[in-house]
């Protein structure tokens, strides 16, 4: 009998897509096996038609968080998978893989429930304290960790994630970049887009310095603003004081979105989702770095990546693994003293 894996991740859009890597190198390995995922309510967009899913499991928080979790974790159970694979550190995921009923359990050893798990595996990421006031460029790459979850499966390669846009979603993207038909393929490379926001204050480069390097790019190539619709105002505002621009945010789907940003010249992001979105489309992007660094290991995968941040060190950056919603400092340098002429791809 084929095999049956479950994995999951319920945290953030940009976690979600990192986790399709595990998805693609299952596939690879065992491509009769059954795989299904559980994601939470909101980034299940991202697996609409995916190709080695068999079944995505969504935790709605909304319908009542703990009834919710229970309910799938009764759905879990019926369908005795042989191996769990949770690729978060929290304790609702922990319960979940727990309570599974999975022959094999694996998670990482900083879950509050691992204890429980048939395996587990160490999640080492540097403490932002020690890294207080250096530049650090590179670490251990969160798509490694996530691989010692099933390098005992596989082997020790880093897997990589993907994504998969439908013939639909790619014609929606085409019709609102223009041209129909055979002539729509001339528009790759002819525009960039650009991802301004952030759910973290200190992780999203200020609207005043996405104008000026939107001032900085040549006239003749179109400038898109993508991001979910809660980011209309600040595009708007972007595109407004720039005097170009056009606003795409909240006019395309997630895998719309990543449809998008597999034909443009360059992508530009801060460290948040649209990152992780261009690396799974293979897509050139440039990742703007404020409070945080890609020494956490959530950097570029690709070589069309880079990685922009504030030349010198700083004493207080980073000033946590997560972003704020304010400058702990009030100066906010970590994001203002990053050079814009610097941040344009040549």
């Amino acid at each position: 009998m084929a095999k049956q894996f479950l994995i999951i991740q319920t945290a953030f859009l940009g976690d979600a897509v990192l986790a399709t890597g595990l998805a693609e190198k299952l596939h690879a390995w065992y491509p009769d096996a059954a795989i299904d995922m559980v994601v939470r309510k909101g980034n299940d967009g991202l697996f609409n038609g995916h190709p080695y899913l068999r079944k995505l499991h969504v935790w709605d928080k909304g319908q009542g968080k703990n009834r919710a979790l229970f309910q799938l974790i009764g759905e879990l159970r019926k369908r005795r998978y042989d191996h769990v694979i949770n690729a978060q550190r929290y304790f609702s995921t922990g319960l979940m893989t727990a309570l599974s009923g999975g022959r094999e359990t694996i998670g990482f050893s900083k879950n509050p429930l691992s204890f429980l798990f048939t395996r587990k595996v160490p999640h080492q990421i540097p403490d932002w304290r020690e890294l207080r006031g250096k530049v650090a460029d590179s670490g251990v790459h969160e798509m490694d960790r996530l691989n010692a979850l099933i390098a005992h499966l596989t082997d020790g390669a880093r897997p990589l994630p993907r994504l998969y846009p439908s013939e639909a979603e790619r014609a929606q993207v085409a019709g609102l970049l223009g041209p129909q038909g055979p002539e729509a393929e001339n528009l790759r490379g002819q525009y960039i887009t650009i991802a301004p926001a952030s759910v973290w204050f200190t992780k999203q480069w200020p609207a005043e310095q996405w104008v000026k390097l939107i001032k900085l790019i040549p006239k003749g190539q179109r400038v898109l603003l993508i991001g979910a619709p809660g980011d209309v105002a600040l595009c708007g505002r972007i595109t407004k004081e720039a005097g170009r621009g056009e606003v795409l945010a909240g006019k395309l789907s997630l895998l719309g979105t990543a449809a998008l940003m597999e034909g443009a010249a360059m992508n530009y992001v801060n460290d948040s989702a649209p990152l992780h979105i261009a690396g799974a489309m293979r897509a050139p992007v440039t990742a703007v770095f404020c409070s945080t660094m890609p020494a956490f290991g959530f950097g570029p995968l690709h070589a069309n990546g880079r990685v922009v941040q504030r030349a010198e060190p700083l004493y207080c950056r980073p000033c946590g693994l997560h972003g704020h919603k304010a400058c702990p400092e009030g100066h906010f340098k970590c994001a203002l003293e990053i050079g814009v002429g610097h941040a344009v791809a040549h």
